[in-house]
């Protein structure tokens, strides 16, 4: 990995630590300028490492996702321009379907896929997505559609990331895959904290796994990039 790649890396480790700082002690205007930095420093990274190579679908996928991320992350520091934060968001985790579809051996295949077992083994997700609108759904209000569009959307997300298993090398599958993960518990966390009981250690806990979400899918599909199969 070149030197000025992975001083990126330092720089989003650094401005996550700071944001979360800041959270810690209450400091939220300093979150004005430390939070947009988290994404900034990833999009420099990936913009970094895909610059050499030809500029694909699955790179402006990808970085289409992290652009719609960031707009996120700024909208959401206002809490009445909640609904666009979450649009925002809704955009990125669909780049991130393009791109985890595209990021696969036969990403278009349909013939020969037992969708009674695939039903099965996305089971858990289904069931914790639908666990958690059932906790949130009385306090949606207006919010309901929004909310249950943007449930499926990352959903969908994850679904599809898992879907990569044995169609890409392991590292690219596992760091993608948990990353996705992760990113849907942050989600989850919102969702709770907002529309059923907030709770002390919610911010900590939003930021930690969307920070460490995004940073993981972004090195699965640089592993992809490297090692595909």
């Amino acid at each position: 990995m070149k030197k000025k790649n992975i001083l990126w890396l330092y720089l989003f480790l650094l401005v996550t630590m700071l944001d979360m700082t800041f959270l810690i002690e209450g400091l939220n205007s300093y979150r004005f300028f430390s939070k947009p930095l988290i994404l900034l420093s990833l999009i420099g990274y990936f913009y970094q490492i895909t610059r050499p190579i030809s500029w694909t679908l699955l790179s402006k996928s990808v970085m289409g996702a992290l652009i719609f991320s960031l707009i996120g992350d700024i909208l959401l520091l206002w809490d009445h321009l909640f609904i666009y934060g979450l649009g925002a968001f809704f955009l990125a985790h669909a780049c991130y379907i393009i791109a985890f579809k595209i990021a696969q051996k036969t990403p278009g295949r349909v013939l020969g896929v037992n969708f009674v077992r695939l039903f099965f083994f996305n089971m858990p997700i289904y069931i914790s997505a639908a666990f958690v609108f059932y906790l949130i759904n009385p306090n949606l209000g207006v919010m309901k559609f929004p909310v249950i569009a943007y449930i499926i959307v990352i959903v969908s997300m994850v679904t599809t990331a898992r879907e990569r298993f044995k169609r890409c090398n392991s590292e690219s599958f596992w760091q993608v895959f948990i990353g996705a993960l992760l990113f849907f518990i942050s989600d989850g966390i919102i969702a709770i904290s907002r529309f059923y009981q907030d709770f002390p250690e919610s911010g900590v806990l939003i930021m930690g796994t969307y920070a460490t979400a995004q940073l993981l899918i972004v090195m699965g599909i640089r592993s992809h990039l490297i090692r595909p199969q």
